[in-house]
């Protein structure tokens, strides 16, 4: 290791290969089990992914798919492929971005709008491309049995047959002049339930499920895509809250006759169709789940629906049942955990006893479901088998700070196999990771092992292959500190954040970081920057390896804090429910006990404290210094800020604050401009201005109240950017507009 730093710029900051090290992505394992395979970053390139195999049987790794050899020029991506990459955070990757598996040796690798089969051997792979059109393929997957791949293309449903290469289209062509498209996910299904999907194969590959999307109803929000040297025009279809919704229908085609036929999911009682959500669709051998959520969000119906085949009518569905799986007085949370115990019944998981826990539902409908957790949140399931009678999870239940991989046993319910698990003592969860650090989990086929990527404050993500036992078998990326790695010539100046709590006004505990600078010294008083994000499903205090960023902060000799406020992530539903009807109150108050912790801290200076943060982040940052006494914040900065609720989309605005019509004293406190008047800090407003999510109106309005107040602020704005800001140059030029806003507001006037 060097004896002394090197000066760590902004440019190093967002430049190749990453500080952190290589982190593998998209980690699957075959269907066999015998190949780990993910997606890593170029050394020369961090954001360009090829797409790489660890051998579980020899320990050997290599690099199945070079994507500029795949494709040697990227392509120009179509509209509804940036705004799916957007949904799914992933808009600044190159090169491949996601892939399949079919069989045990084949998997899908879609690129630049075409589907390449690779079919892996003892040689080297063999590459065959399936599509080469001019449309763009997306959501490419390869069914259960692998028989076929299947993709959206112009707004309908296809599918290979992999055997002869024929293509079918499986869905009606879409209507485009009528708004109407097949096996798509709606905006709001995939930027808000993350449902990315439209339509689900059957596990025999027998039947395709898929949706017909009508969004003829949805309000048309023009919406100025400016770019450096254009302007277009977008026409999106929008549902601001309190507006009509899309309609969604589903439909099942028999692959082996071609017979459609369509579901009726939803609940007469729940209203029309544009105010119910599909929320999520699951294949159990010939049983499809439908999961249905009514327009205050406040019950989630499933619904199981049964697949036979009439000897003259073909193919028919009929509903078997229904059942409530979750009902909160304010509202649900979705989750995507789905697994099928076979004739046990499903796992899934719930909040009706105010944590996230699994719930195993038996298929006797006459059978009580029964509840594996406690007073803490269960992140995901991971497997379930009826083989074994047991199940693996991540939760929280070691500490609200890090997520670890738990092990658990399945109830018998009676009869042969009543000897197995019969005393709810052997239902508690076993924690099989180690603790002092924050993991990902994903298990093998089999479950008798697993990969995991976990980190810690002091150590970059490192990804191993485990038993089941939690004992290493082999690492896939170490990721080791030592000479070679790109941070060691940063790492004698490494901060160490500490973590503690402070008590809510309802007696609740916040969980804070506060991270120092290096040679900190606590005789001198330092600026601070208070970094926030505050909104639901996000949790910023957790003891993992943070972005490199905040090292840049504290080598510039700033003290970063944060704080988890009411309303954020797994805490339970009491921790969130405070912010119902009514966002910006709470969470503000706490960020500002928060502030007051700070200022009690001889080693704080109280006039030099700045908030900044994006998105809610954004909307948190300027209700929190518009509400604050006058003279708390020394500066404040505000990326792509949510200023007025009903601007936003209908399921996560109505979700907690009711529709604008129900709720219109809540949407007003909850806006940013009846405290326009109010402000006094110094403050910086950064925007995309192609933004599809928090749309751009939200800060042109507020510039425009500014300026009618007489308020000064600066602004920064990014041509043909979305939500978030990307690419290296622009990262760069993003973190040099904040630094240089920062410094002019908290350097030592006195030195």
């Amino acid at each position: 290791m060097p004896e002394s730093p090197e000066v760590l710029t902004i440019e190093r900051l967002y430049g190749s290969p990453s500080l952190s090290g290589p982190a593998p992505r998209g980690v699957q394992f075959s269907p066999d089990g015998q190949r780990v395979t993910f997606l890593k970053g170029r050394p020369d390139e961090q954001d360009r992914y090829d797409l790489w195999q660890f051998d579980v049987k020899t320990g050997q790794q290599s690099r199945l798919i070079d994507s500029q050899l795949l494709q040697p020029v990227e392509a120009e991506l179509s509209e509804m492929e940036k705004a799916t990459r957007e949904r799914k955070r992933i808009a600044g990757a190159k090169g491949i971005v996601d892939y399949s598996w079919g069989t045990a040796d084949t998997l899908l690798v879609p690129m630049g709008g075409d589907l390449f089969l690779v079919t892996l051997g003892d040689g080297a792979p063999e590459v065959r491309q399936l599509t080469d059109s001019d449309a763009f393929e997306t959501d490419a997957k390869v069914s259960p049995g692998g028989r076929y791949a299947s993709f959206v293309r112009d707004g309908a449903l296809y599918a290979i047959d992999l055997p002869s290469g024929e293509e079918t289209r499986l869905s009606p062509a879409a209507e485009p002049d009528k708004a109407i498209s097949y096996g798509v996910a709606e905006f709001v299904a995939q930027e808000e339930m993350h449902r990315f999907t439209g339509y689900w194969w059957s596990p025999d590959d027998r039947y395709v499920a898929y949706t017909r999307v009508d969004e003829s109803p949805v309000d048309i929000i023009p919406r100025f895509d400016i770019e450096a040297d254009k302007v277009s025009v977008i026409e999106q279809r929008y549902p601001r809250a309190g507006r009509p919704n899309a309609v969604v229908d589903l439909f099942v085609r028999d692959m082996a006759t071609g017979e459609t036929v369509e579901i009726n999911w939803r609940r007469n009682d729940w209203g029309p169709a544009t105010d119910q959500y599909l929320a999520r669709v699951n294949w159990a051998q010939d049983t499809l789940f439908v999961q249905r959520v009514n327009r205050d969000q406040t019950d989630i119906d499933l619904v199981q629906f049964m697949v036979f085949q009439h000897p003259s009518k073909g193919v028919r569905l009929y509903e078997a049942s229904h059942r409530t799986l979750d009902r909160q007085p304010n509202w649900i949370n979705l989750s995507t955990d789905f697994k099928s115990l076979g004739d046990w019944g499903i796992a899934l998981s719930d909040e009706t006893n105010g944590y996230r826990q699994i719930c195993l539902l038996p298929a006797s409908g006459s059978a009580p479901p029964r509840h594996i957790g406690g007073d803490w949140a269960v992140d995901e399931l991971k497997m379930a088998s009826a083989k074994r009678m047991d199940i693996h999870f991540t939760g929280f239940k070691d500490s609200p700070l890090e997520r670890h991989l738990y092990h658990a046993g399945i109830p018998a319910l009676g009869g042969a196999n009543a000897q197995l698990i019969s005393r709810d003592a052997d239902l508690a969860p076993s924690r099989i990771t180690e603790p002092g650090k924050t993991w990902a989990i994903t298990m093998a086929p089999d479950g008798k092992s697993f990969v995991g990527a976990s980190s810690s404050p002091g150590q970059p993500p490192q990804v191993g292959l485990y038993r089941a036992d939690g004992s290493l078998v082999a690492w896939i990326e170490e990721n080791r500190l030592d000479e070679s790695h790109p941070y060691a010539p940063f790492l004698p100046d490494h901060s160490l954040p500490e973590f503690g709590t402070l008590k809510a006004e309802d007696g609740q505990d916040l969980h804070y970081s506060i991270l120092k600078p290096p040679g900190f010294d606590p005789a001198k008083k330092y600026p601070v920057i208070v970094e926030v994000y505050g909104g639901p499903h996000v949790q910023t205090v957790v003891n993992e390896w943070a972005r490199v960023s905040d090292q840049f902060y504290a080598r510039e000799g700033y003290i970063l804090f944060r704080l988890d406020n009411r309303g954020s992530a797994n805490r339970g539903k009491q921790f969130e429910d405070v912010i119902y009807r009514r966002t910006g109150g709470p969470e503000v108050r706490d960020q500002l006990a928060g502030v007051d912790w700070l200022k009690a801290q001889p080693f704080v200076d109280a006039s030099r404290i700045a908030i900044q943060g994006w998105s809610y982040g954004g909307y948190m940052t300027l209700m929190t210094v518009l509400q604050a006494p006058e003279g708390t914040f020394a500066a404040a900065a505000a990326g792509a800020p949510v200023t007025d609720w009903r601007l936003y989309d209908t399921f996560y605005t109505e979700r907690y604050m009711d529709t604008p019509e129900d709720n219109p004293d809540g949407y007003e406190a909850s806006s940013v401009f009846p405290y326009v008047d109010n402000l006094t800090t110094p403050l910086l407003l950064m925007h995309g201005m192609a933004d599809d999510n928090v749309t751009f109106d939200n800060t042109t309005r507020l510039m425009a109240a500014l300026q009618e107040k007489g308020k000064p602020f600066e602004l920064m704005t990014y041509p043909g950017q979305r939500h978030g800001i990307r690419g290296e140059k622009l990262q760069v030029h993003l973190m040099k507009t904040r630094m240089a806003f920062l410094e002019r507001h908290l350097k030592d006037k006195s030195t």
